[in-house]
């Protein structure tokens, strides 16, 4: 049955206090379905009926939910409601969930904590905030290869229950130090006799606990991968990160490129949770810079203000030739952070990238520069389109090799290449084209 035809249902429940029929009614219930009729409720409906979940389930439903709600659900629990839904969290859930919330709220769930969890949540949360240690879980299942394949089976089963999944078994010494990443499969089709280290095969991709998590999401993606094993820098093996995480992170930063782009302070959270104060603040530090950067352009055009007045047609072009190399920068810069960001074009491939860019910015420019300069033949004669026109073919190669450079300089400099925005290429690239309109027009017209 569908959830949207049982709420009604739920409500009548709800309404009628049938509290242990609306128990069995929930656990036949997805768990992200249920966060949703969660967010449907009255607040003190809301927790009645959570407190009513079987606590693995409740657990899962938790981890769907976002910040905000899952502040007020705790607010209205007791200390050891809270501390037996913190303790069945998995360890990259409660991680994520503790990191978001205020430091005093922090310490003071961490305290509702078994020792064993606490210890485990405060090592997670010791690397660095964007690191693959914050992703990790530690819930996984690991084999010697001394271990014959029954023993090891014997072990799977045991500990399987526990681990995150159990497509892969990982392979380690006494030491702890990653060997080998094997497939269950290998494990349920060798010969029981046999050892783990003979149906080894050496060959396995890894991650360092602080290599940031997007590098996770390339190998995910590139190895085809379920799960990806974090180790230290001696090799020991610490955790391991899933399609799954990845998968979030992966939609958190194309959502970030995509705000960085547009000339927006990342948001931490969704649109719809953002105040207006948060959104506010996101938006005016990139907006007052741009201010800054385009009172360049005016300054360029009170500089060239006698030959504006002495050949009042190029006024009428500005608009068409600044608008264009904008685009065309944000064309190409747009492309090049994508194709940084995925892998596609390394850093040591910048000068390739130019040289294609300016043989592309070439064939756009001669391709609009003849259709600019009919327009300022017929509108100012042959000279002016003949400014009008080389200009186009100017402007556009050269916002063609600002969007492509600026993004290997900011990658260079360890920043996000996301940050060359298409409004901050557009406002370089607006300056960079008044200076070359009128250094045209004053060589070819004169003042």
């Amino acid at each position: 049955m569908k959830p949207e035809l049982m709420d009604s249902r739920i409500e009548e429940l709800i309404k009628g206090k049938k509290w242990h029929e609306l128990r069995q009614s929930l656990t036949e219930w997805p768990a992200p379905d249920i966060a949703g009729l969660l967010l449907q409720l009255e607040r003190h409906e809301r927790v009645l009926v959570f407190r009513l979940l079987p606590r693995p389930l409740s657990s899962e439903v938790f981890s769907y939910l976002e910040s905000r709600q899952k502040d007020e659900l705790l607010r209205d629990m007791t200390d050891e409601e809270t501390r037996h839904l913190l303790a069945n969290l998995s360890p990259d859930d409660r991680t994520q969930f503790l990191e978001e919330l205020p430091g005093q709220a922090t310490q003071r769930l961490l305290n509702l904590l078994s020792p064993e969890d606490r210890k485990e949540t405060l090592q997670l949360l010791g690397y660095p905030e964007e690191s693959v240690g914050r992703l990790m879980t530690p819930d996984y299942v690991a084999v010697r290869p001394g271990w014959t394949i029954d023993q090891a089976l014997e072990h799977i089963r045991n500990r399987g229950r526990d681990s995150e999944t159990i497509n892969v078994i990982y392979v380690v010494d006494p030491s702890w130090k990653l060997i080998d990443a094997l497939e269950l499969r290998r494990f349920i089709l060798a010969k029981l006799d046999l050892t783990v280290e003979q149906v080894m095969d050496y060959t396995f991709v890894s991650i360092s606990v602080f290599e940031d998590r997007e590098k996770a999401v390339q190998l995910i993606q590139h190895y085809d991968l379920d799960a990806l094993p974090v180790i230290d820098s001696e090799g020991i093996l610490l955790g391991i990160v899933t399609v799954d995480d990845v998968m979030d992170v992966a939609e958190e930063e194309v959502t970030e490129d995509f705000q960085k782009v547009a000339a927006v302070m990342p948001l931490r959270m969704g649109y719809r949770e953002s105040s207006i104060w948060l959104l506010y603040r996101r938006r005016i530090v990139w907006l007052g810079g741009l201010v800054l950067v385009n009172l360049i352009s005016a300054g360029v055009i009170a500089a060239y203000e006698e030959i504006l007045i002495s050949s009042i047609a190029l006024a009428f072009f500005i608009p068409l030739l600044i608008a264009t190399g904008g685009n065309a920068g944000a064309q190409s810069a747009t492309l090049m952070v994508r194709a940084i960001a995925t892998g596609e074009v390394g850093l040591g491939e910048w000068s390739w990238a130019i040289g294609r860019e300016i043989g592309i910015g070439a064939l756009l420019g001669i391709t609009v520069g003849l259709a600019t300069w009919g327009l300022g033949l017929f509108r100012g004669g042959i000279e002016i389109g003949i400014v009008v026109g080389l200009t186009m073919i100017a402007v556009v190669i050269a916002s063609n090799l600002i969007g492509v450079m600026l993004p290997f300089l900011l990658t260079r400099l360890r920043l996000d290449p996301a940050v060359a925005s298409s409004p901050l290429i557009t406002s370089i690239a607006d300056v960079v084209g008044l200076i070359i309109y009128f250094s045209i027009a004053t060589r070819l017209l004169g003042t």
